[in-house]
């Protein structure tokens, strides 16, 4: 079941993005070049982000967040990511963890963490890929063993965007590591950092830099049992699940990004840049690049705002949260490629920023589910409902 949704007024949304634009093309574009080719963590957006209210985007009015939308919430996504994708990755995982307490825990565990996270106060990640373990959670290896009144993990993380600044991670442990199916052994742990919490490293990445995403080990590390999402072990693999579909909504939405801030940054170079006495926007095969681009950005839109007033709703959208990501994302490396071409040979040259939309752009295509497992996935739910 999706996180209740606040009746925000659409005057009072669409003043909520004018305001992300404006602070997007006035805070984030300037500073994008200059933060991921030093791999940098941009501290001071970090905090502007806190006033703007981002880290509690989507988390209710009742617990100190703005409570907007997911479809709300997606276009200020792809507002960030147009300018800048790295960014987006400091509040997305957060708010899935967010999301992950409001949908899945006690109402005490709400009123405890999610009126520090509305503010920034505590900033989270989300804890499940390991070395072994990516899209099949269920061969993670961390350990939670019961010791009176605490869980004691034990084992390791890896690819975790925001461990290194942000202050916990919901941790994806095996609570039962017999357990046949696997997924009824698998619990969620709201884990702050402390002793045996370890930041082995941050992983150097060729795009999506300037993030903090690291390696983490657990060492008899004690989480205290009323950190337990929901109070009731065997039920992580079901609460991960739970958010994966505002994952996909988020990740399409950065993919969209992607894909539009290529096409501005292509439609502008072709009309300045000049070949054979023209701007090489009256080049057909350029006209060919730009039409394919707008309409791959466009369409990318409509499936992301398909599944997001789905999943507002309260209604299953795994299916179209699904082909949302997976078609958004391959936008946004059609629409990087397509404007790398029409760039040139200057598109190779770090003066041109169309090459950090390259670089990032492969990403969306694995982060939240390998669009090679998406596909089945889509196909799997759109079987199931058109039986016959």
């Amino acid at each position: 079941m999706n996180a209740p949704v606040s009746k925000r007024d659409p005057a009072e949304e669409k003043a909520i993005l004018d305001a992300i634009e404006v602070w997007v093309e006035k805070e984030v574009r300037p500073i994008a070049k200059k933060f991921d080719l030093a791999d940098e963590y941009p501290h001071d957006l970090v905090e502007q982000m806190k006033e703007l209210g981002l880290f509690g985007a989507t988390i209710s009015q009742e617990y100190g967040g703005l409570g907007l939308s997911a479809w709300t919430y997606a276009q200020i996504v792809i507002k960030v990511a147009s300018a800048w994708m790295a960014p987006s990755g400091i509040f997305n995982s957060h708010l899935i963890m967010a999301s992950a307490i409001e949908r899945s825990g006690t109402e005490a565990q709400k009123r405890k963490w999610l009126p520090k996270m509305a503010t920034g106060e505590f900033r989270g990640s989300l804890g499940l890929t390991e070395p072994n373990a990516g899209t099949d959670l269920q061969a993670i290896r961390t350990v939670a063993r019961r010791d009176g009144d605490h869980y004691v993990v034990n084992g390791a993380k890896t690819w975790i965007t925001n461990s290194m600044y942000g202050n916990g991670t919901l941790l994806l442990v095996k609570t039962d590591p017999q357990a046949q199916p696997r997924h009824k052994g698998m619990s969620m742990l709201i884990a702050e950092k402390t002793d045996g919490f370890k930041v082995v490293g941050k992983l150097k990445k060729v795009g999506y830099r300037s993030i903090d995403t690291c390696e983490l080990s657990f060492e008899d590390y004690r989480v205290p049992a009323e950190n337990l999402l929901g109070g009731e072990e065997g039920h992580g693999f079901q609460q991960t699940a739970g958010g994966l579909e505002l994952g996909r909504i988020n990740v399409a939405a950065r993919g969209a990004g992607i894909a539009e801030g290529a096409l501005r940054l292509a439609l502008r170079y072709a009309q300045e840049r000049e070949t054979f006495g023209k701007p090489i926007w009256q080049h057909q095969a350029i006209q060919f690049k730009l039409a394919e681009m707008v309409t791959q950005v466009e369409a990318s839109k409509r499936l992301i705002e398909n599944a997001a007033l789905k999943y507002d709703a309260g209604e299953r959208c795994d299916l179209e949260s699904s082909m949302a990501k997976f078609f958004a994302s391959e936008a946004g490396v059609f629409c990087s490629q397509e404007a790398m071409r029409t760039f040139g040979g200057y598109s190779y040259s770090v003066e041109y920023e169309i090459e950090r939309y390259y670089r990032d752009a492969m990403l969306m295509c694995i982060g939240e589910g390998a669009n090679e497992v998406l596909k089945t996935v889509i196909a799997k739910q759109l079987v199931d409902r058109h039986r016959i």
